[in-house]
This record gives C-alpha cells, structure tokens and sequence, in this order.
C-alpha cells in the first residue's frame, strides 16, 4: 500500500480483501471483478488503479471505500468523506477516463466533488436502471443470432460503430481514425464475446458480453439496424446472448439500461430481466 493524502493506492498484498468487496455484489462489480480476477491489483496489468479510502480498514480486513481509475472511473463502495479522498486523488492529475459510471449513489456523490474541475459533464445520465437474471429467458432465443467470426469484423464494425455514435454520442472514430475502437472490437470478436444476426452479409442485430467474471456476464451495445426496429429482433437477439451466458457460460447475465428508453426496458423485463441495483454515468 503507497501512503498518499487521500485515498490510498492498493496493491496485490490487498487482494483478499479488494476480492471480498467485489464478491459481495458481483453484478454491481463486474467491470472491476473481470480485470481483477485476470490481472490482480498490480496497476500495470490491470490497466488502472484500485484506491482505498480507509488504510486502517484495508489493514484489518474491511474496505469502506473502493474506487478503480483507468479507461472509466468506477467508485464502488464508499461515503462522502471517501468520495471527497477519491475526488482528490484524481484531481491531482489531468483527468483520462471517458466517463464515471458505476452505481448511482456513488457516482452522482463523487460527481458532486469533481465538476467544479472537471465539468461540464457532456451529458449526466443519472438513472439507469441495473439488471440482472441467471434462468432461461422467457423469450425464445433467436436461433440465427451467434458469435461472431473474426472473418467478419469489416462487415460487423459498421454496426458497432453506429451503436456507438447513437448510445454515447461521439463517433468513436475521431481521434485516432478509429484504431482503438477498431481493436477493442477485433479483441470482442476473438473472445467470443460479439454476436450478431446477419441478413444479406449486413449486420441487423447485435450485441456483446463487455465485461466477464467468473460469476456475471455484462451485456453491452445491444444495437438493432433501424430499418428492423420494432419487429422484436431486440428481445429475441438479447435472449439469445443471455442464454449463452447463462446456459453455455453459467453466469449470471446483466446489463443496464437508461430509465428513460421504455422500449428497451418493456424488452428486457420480457426476456426475464429484473432490477437489481441503480447505475448512474457521466460522459465527458
């Protein structure tokens, strides 16, 4: 453990107890669980830094406060004197991640102490509701929706692209012409982590398992071609992804979803979907 103001850096003498905090809500902590449970806490192969509020805690086997800094902000436990510590700790260098997301209480809280620094926020989604379910779903699978081949990531990465643009609202092209995108995507394909529905070799459904644990599967960018919208390719497709985790993978499948998309909502609670928690983003 690095001893600095504020929230305190962990490291792989503390995984125990970073590994009980994450298990006591797996569905919650799966984007954290996954990098952990594959790289442990060492910054350098996690990609980002795990941060403790409570140095004494951590010592005597409890984590009052727990915070991953990398590609996204995620606060995961914590009150509002650890939220003002993780504020601190990040506002001590210039801000990289691309958004602060994570459940809504902790997010919204760390928000209150960043925006004066860090906003405007480009848009604040404050309710997003987080779902979860681990039995067959109620809508039958669409049998046509499957993994896709890494033959096929030029025909997929169009799709991909135009959720990105409509779910985030940025093209995730411009910066770098769309490199890291380009290999995010390849490396979803190469996991067996992207599935699609082609018609006519053009995507028409698709969705992926973002984030994995060894308990929970995410799904994320579930995405249908507008000309399709409406005709239940969303619901049958998303089963079919929840389906291979549950059944194929044997996690538990969740996602979250922004309050305010009633279609996509109505469609998950069809498919089996509960809520289990409030997740909350901010986008930069």
């Amino acid at each position: 453990m690095l001893r600095l103001a504020g929230a305190r850096l962990l490291s792989d003498r503390d995984d125990a107890v970073v590994r009980a905090v994450l298990a006591a809500d797996p569905v919650a902590s799966c984007m954290v669980s996954a990098r952990v449970e594959v790289a442990g806490l060492d910054p350098w192969r996690l990609g980002g830094e795990l941060w403790a509020a409570d140095y004494r805690g951590a010592r005597g086997g409890r984590l009052p406060g727990l915070c991953f800094s990398g590609p996204n902000l995620i606060p995961l436990r914590g009150n509002a004197a650890a939220l003002r510590s993780f504020a601190d700790r990040a506002l001590r260098k210039q801000r990289v991640c691309s958004s602060l997301v994570g459940p809504a209480e902790q997010v919204l809280g760390l928000w209150d102490e960043l925006a004066g620094e860090w906003g405007p926020a480009r848009e604040v989604r404050d309710d997003q509701p987080l779902m979860a379910m681990d039995a067959q779903p109620a809508v039958k699978p669409d049998p046509l929706v499957r993994p896709v081949r890494p033959d096929e990531l030029e025909r997929y990465l169009p799709a991909a692209i135009a959720m990105f643009i409509e779910e985030v609202g940025v093209d995730p092209r411009a910066g770098d012409g769309g490199a890291s995108y380009r290999a995010r995507v390849a490396e979803l394909i190469s996991s067996g982590r992207a599935f699609a529905r082609f018609e006519n070799g053009e995507v028409v459904f698709k969705a992926e398992i973002g984030a994995m644990s060894r308990s929970v599967g995410q799904i994320q960018g579930v995405w249908v071609r507008p000309d399709r919208r409406g005709h239940g390719l969303g619901a049958s497709g998303t089963a079919a992804v929840v389906s291979r985790l549950v059944n194929g993978l044997g996690r538990t499948a969740s996602l979250y979803v922004n309050s305010f998309n009633s279609p996509a909502l109505a469609a998950y609670r069809r498919i089996g979907f509960s809520q289990v928690g409030r997740y909350a983003t901010v986008l930069f």
